[in-house]
């Protein structure tokens, strides 16, 4: 049954449909398009870029053997988090921004909503684990070799994977999200839609948990980096018994902790918008309109599309291995064994 609406000539209007056929439907917004067409273009390279250029990052890290080092590991992980992203949540949610519909059921919206969650709270669960493996790289260097091993890193990337699983399709098919408004959920749901309503508690705990509590921590310890460093840079202008090639490894080390420290700090400009909203929404009655909410998830996404180009921003090496990958020399035997970080 259509929806409609009284105009003041007393002629009812139409309002669009997402399914013209169901009651219950959901209202569609449809773009002009002039404007439809060049959102389009625009989301779709989007999700091209985020895709090829994490699928780059991967690729790198596993097939050159110099890069098999446990940071590189948790880059590895922090690319695959972006790369499921790129490829399973945000070309779904091109559509159903433009067309303002969901046409692929509620099964699938649980899923798309879970993989949502769950990459979000890997890459903030990745990046913690960055943090820390860059505070004893920097602040204990002699014990980084005994503690930081690839074991370790396998296991701690298993476990983090594990929590973001469970976090994410726990929440949304165990309805976590919606404990305390059930009423309220199921009065305002509508066929063609998919969207994450959370109660008070839900949004300002998986806030807290997700987002917030990590952000601060690996803030803390990157602040703590930088006093451990420049501490390090003072130390060896007075002290000249340090070695040629200690003095270069320590160079490369800090220059390392500098990226990822940028990587951390895009990933926290670009979702804190939508963390924001997510906590002040539930508290003035979900009048948010969904227009900005939707503008606030997009700009989360695209810290996913920008992380590979930081990487070839700073990175030598990536540069370097992206041509590699290009010209198909990684097709060469012994290519695993090229030397990045010559010219």
């Amino acid at each position: 049954m259509d929806l409609r609406s009284t105009s003041h000539a007393g002629v009812e209007e139409i309002i669009p449909l997402c399914h013209e056929s169901l009651n219950g439907s959901c209202p569609k917004f449809s773009y002009p398009d002039v404007i439809r067409v060049p959102l389009y273009v625009f989301f779709g390279t989007s999700v091209v870029i985020t895709v090829v250029g994490n699928l780059l990052v991967i690729i790198t890290v596993a097939h050159f053997k110099q890069l098999h080092t446990p940071t590189n590991y948790l880059i590895l992980s922090l690319a695959v988090a972006d790369l499921l992203l790129g490829g399973f949540v945000m070309p779904p949610s091109v559509m159903r921004s433009i067309e303002s519909c969901w046409y692929f059921g509620e099964w699938f919206c649980k899923i798309h909503t879970s993989t949502d969650v769950m990459c979000c709270t890997a890459s903030i669960l990745n990046l913690s684990l960055i943090s820390i493996d860059r505070y004893y790289a920097i602040g204990q260097p002699l014990q980084y070799n005994s503690k930081i091993t690839g074991s370790a890193i396998a296991i701690v990337i298993s476990i983090s994977w594990g929590i973001s699983a469970v976090v994410g399709f726990g929440m949304v098919f165990l309805e976590l999200n919606i404990w305390g408004i059930e009423e309220f959920y199921y009065s305002v749901s509508c066929m063609g839609g998919c969207i994450l309503l959370q109660s008070v508690a839900s949004s300002t705990v998986s806030s807290l948990m997700s987002f917030y509590i990590p952000g601060v921590i690996m803030l803390g310890i990157y602040l703590k980096i930088y006093l451990i460093a420049q501490q390090q840079a003072r130390s060896i202008h007075h002290k000249h018994m340090q070695g040629r090639k200690q003095a270069v490894v320590s160079k490369m080390e800090r220059k390392a902790t500098k990226t990822l420290a940028i990587i951390m700090g895009v990933f926290l400009s670009f979702w804190l918008p939508f963390f924001i909203c997510n906590i002040i929404d539930p508290l003035i009655g979900y009048s948010i309109p969904p227009f900005w909410f939707d503008t606030v998830v997009w700009i989360g996404y695209f810290n996913s599309t920008c992380n590979p180009l930081v990487y070839a921003l700073f990175y030598s090496w990536f540069r370097k291995a992206f041509r590699i990958i290009v010209l198909g020399k990684v097709f060469q035997s012994d290519s695993s064994k090229t030397n990045l970080f010559t010219e």
